[in-house]
């Protein structure tokens, strides 16, 4: 729980935590003077990697009412992060990247005080602009920090952990009950680590795909058969044509398929997936890994009478007691030890591009943050 702790300041100087443009004088609670300008990683030109450019001079967000200001120790690197970068999904421009945080709350606004957050509180959250020393975060977007789990593993769990539990507990509408068959692609790497281990804390068997680079990670999440596939060099997927993936999958399910798919690779695993469905699965496909996936018939789906879905964090997570939710079961099982995270790697955010380059590259054996100073 947060518990309140609060003092008032003049809002003076260079950037006294924050001015809201509507008075001389707010009510804040701040643990100094914040900056007015800040070390960002910044889109001004959607494109390749290079396109994100640090800055040390970006302004620093302004407190609103209902908002914290967060400073940032690590930033979580994720696939719709690129996704942005590119104009896949449009943004307006200039923004700053990410969208995955945590940190320390450097300043509050009345509103959340009032609610018992307070300046030196561990948080994690999701907001855009993550790729930076401070952020503004609406109180309502907060989860905090449980004594035990790290701001490493508690940042890691915001996009990934959430996207995991929502895509394992939610999406699939219940269409799948434990002791049936879930195929989970990519679990070597990221969200599907996540994913791997939740199927199975919800009793689902689970058929998991993964390179053979990434075997022995993948051969630590307790899936009850795995498809190792060669690689693709440079890229951030595995050779899905290297094995007959159904042919495997029919054999494993004896005939029957499996009632759900978690897919985030795309284009190359549409058929794969739409194929391995069970009478009255779903495919969820919820990535872009190796491109989009490109529009089909619905009355493909008529053979099996199979369900489709392309779900998102943001509709699983519409209010605050289905965030808080959420991460409390996940933030739970990592203190009970029934989650196994591994972050990969920590870049400096003054290697900012090199951090979507590894990911895009297929390297990750896990989590990859941004390190913020």
């Amino acid at each position: 729980m947060f518990t309140i702790a609060s003092r008032r300041i003049l809002n003076a100087g260079t950037h006294s935590c924050a001015n809201n443009g509507l008075s001389s004088f707010i009510s804040l609670r701040c643990m100094s003077s914040l900056p007015s300008t800040m070390k960002a990683a910044v889109v001004r030109e959607v494109g390749d990697a290079h396109a994100l450019k640090v800055e040390n001079d970006f302004p620093t967000p302004q407190i609103k009412p209902g908002q914290v200001i967060v400073k940032n120790q690590y930033a979580g690197i994720n696939f719709i992060d690129t996704y942005h970068r590119k104009g896949l999904y449009p943004r307006d421009l200039p923004f700053v990247g990410g969208q995955e945080g945590g940190g320390i709350v450097a300043a509050v606004s009345d509103e959340a005080a009032a609610e018992g957050i307070k300046v030196g509180d561990p948080v994690a959250y999701s907001v855009f602009g993550t790729y930076a020393q401070y952020t503004a975060v609406p109180a309502s977007k907060l989860l905090p920090v449980p004594e035990g789990v790290g701001l490493d593993v508690a940042t890691s769990c915001v996009v990934q952990g959430l996207t995991a539990h929502y895509l394992t507990t939610s999406a699939h509408a219940d269409l799948i009950k434990p002791g049936e068959w879930c195929l989970i692609h990519g679990v070597g790497g990221g969200t599907c680590q996540w994913a791997a281990q939740m199927a199975k804390l919800r009793g689902f068997k689970v058929i998991g795909t993964c390179s053979k680079g990434k075997a022995d990670i993948a051969k630590t999440l307790g899936c009850d058969e795995l498809i190792v596939l060669n690689e693709v060099e440079g890229a951030s997927y595995e050779d899905y044509e290297s094995v007959d993936i159904v042919a495997r999958v029919m054999e494993v399910t004896e005939g029957k398929g499996c009632k759900a798919v978690i897919d985030g690779i795309g284009k190359s695993t549409v058929d794969i997936s739409i194929n391995s469905l069970a009478h009255r699965g779903i495919f969820v496909s919820f990535g872009n890994a190796s491109g989009a996936v490109p529009a089909f018939p619905v009355l493909r789906l008529i053979g099996k009478s199979a369900y489709v879905t392309r779900p998102k964090l943001l509709d699983y997570t519409v209010d605050r007691a289905e965030l808080v939710w959420r991460a409390n079961e996940v933030f739970g099982w990592l203190k009970e030890g029934k989650l196994n995270v591994s972050v990969d790697r920590c870049f400096p955010l003054d290697e900012a591009a090199e951090g979507h380059l590894y990911l895009e590259a297929g390297k990750s054996k896990g989590k990859v943050l941004y390190q913020i100073d």
